[in-house]
């Protein structure tokens, strides 16, 4: 099934978001090689392809997993997590209605 990883950076999160992405991005990789992402990406600050110093709010991760157990396991030890980028992080079950997969 489908879930939705909803991270909420803290404020000021920009460096800590600059040092944890190589690690953040391998894992998504790896995830998306083996079929099992829809899409990710983070939420500017402000309304702009590139936020420079505004920085990000949050992410999202629509991936593919066994069980909201297995997805709340795989979002508990993400970088960004380990390095103090998200103040929380949620997992939803998703259905995606539109486009038909």
């Amino acid at each position: 099934m489908w879930f939705a990883i909803i991270g909420t950076d803290v404020p000021d999160s920009l460096d800590k978001r600059k040092s944890a992405r190589p690690a953040h991005v391998g894992r998504l990789q790896q995830l998306l090689d083996e079929g099992r992402l829809l899409v990710a990406g983070p939420f500017p600050a402000i309304d702009a392809q590139d936020p420079g110093p505004a920085g990000f709010t949050g992410s999202l991760i629509l991936a593919d997993f066994p069980s909201q157990a297995e997805a709340e396991a795989w979002a508990r030890v993400d970088p960004y997590v380990d390095a103090g980028v998200y103040a929380s992080v949620s997992v939803k079950p998703f259905i995606q209605a539109l486009p038909r997969a």
